[in-house]
Parts: C-alpha cells; sequence; structure tokens
C-alpha cells in the first residue's frame, strides 16, 4: 500500500478514511489553508470514492443536490456546479467547484455505478461526504481510498 493512503477497513464491503486520528480543525495555524491529517501537514486530503450497485446514478437534479450536501456536511464552500448528462447511456459528468477545491463525478447507471473524486484543503472535512453518497445512492458498496496531498509543507 502507498506510503501516503490512510484506509481503516470497516466490513468486508466497506472501505472508509480513518476519521478518528485527524484534527477537526484541519486548518493550520498560519491560515494558509494547509491541513493538518493524521498528524501530517498537507495541501489536502483526496477521497477517491467508487459506489457500486448504486441507484439515482441517472438523475442530474438528485446528483446536483447530492453534491450540494456534501459540501454542507464537509463545511466547504460552494463556488460553482456544472453537470452534464450523455446520451448514449444517460451517465452523469461533472464538479462542484469549491473555494476549498472540487468534487467531481462521472456515472454509468447501466452499470449502477459512480466514480467520485472529493479534494479538499483547510478546514474542511471531506469524510463526512461518504455518508451522504451512502444515503443518495444506497449502493451495495462503497470503496473509499484517502490520499494526502502536498505532504509535509
Amino acid at each position: 500500500m502507498a506510503q501516503n493512503t490512510a484506509l481503516a477497513r470497516v466490513d468486508d464491503d466497506v472501505i472508509e478514511p480513518e476519521m478518528s486520528s485527524h484534527s477537526p480543525s484541519g486548518l493550520a495555524d498560519d491560515g494558509d489553508h494547509i491541513m493538518t491529517r493524521d498528524g501530517v501537514r498537507c495541501a489536502g486530503a483526496h477521497l477517491i470514492v467508487d459506489v457500486y450497485g448504486g441507484n439515482r446514478l441517472d438523475e442530474i437534479e438528485h446528483i446536483e443536490e447530492t453534491l450540494r450536501r456534501c459540501v454542507e456536511v464537509a463545511g466547504a464552500t460552494l463556488l460553482h456546479i456544472h453537470l452534464h448528462h450523455f446520451d448514449e447511456n444517460f451517465g452523469v459528468s461533472g464538479v462542484a467547484v469549491l473555494a476549498e477545491s472540487h468534487i467531481s463525478i462521472h456515472s454509468w447507471p447501466e452499470h449502477n455505478y459512480a466514480a467520485l473524486d472529493i479534494f479538499m484543503c483547510g478546514d474542511t472535512q471531506p469524510e463526512n461526504c461518504v455518508a451522504v453518497l451512502r444515503e443518495a445512492f444506497r449502493p451495495d458498496r462503497i470503496a473509499v481510498n484517502e490520499f494526502l496531498r502536498g505532504r509535509d509543507l
């Protein structure tokens, strides 16, 4: 496993980032939006999320509402959302642009699968998005990998 990956296995079907060992404040003392996570100063936490067996992955309004809820529970600042529907499979691709970075999604509803990237810096808690995704898409399983970007800044 890569050195910059912090994973905790919850059960056989779900992998989530370890949430108990990072600072709830996340923001560095000097106000530069550097995050401290698991005792490591970094530019931000990047969650790679795979949703398997998900529902409503072709409903653009539902996906937009879900991204807005993710932004809210993570304590981030929404700047813009752009989502696009693909005609051939009704999948959705798009991004929520944040002051603290972004959340992107690409869905394959014909396979009940979606890939999301959740990257945030500063005083945010991107791991809170996982529960929102679970509730919104009711997947069979979710896999989450966390990467600390810009380690030891």
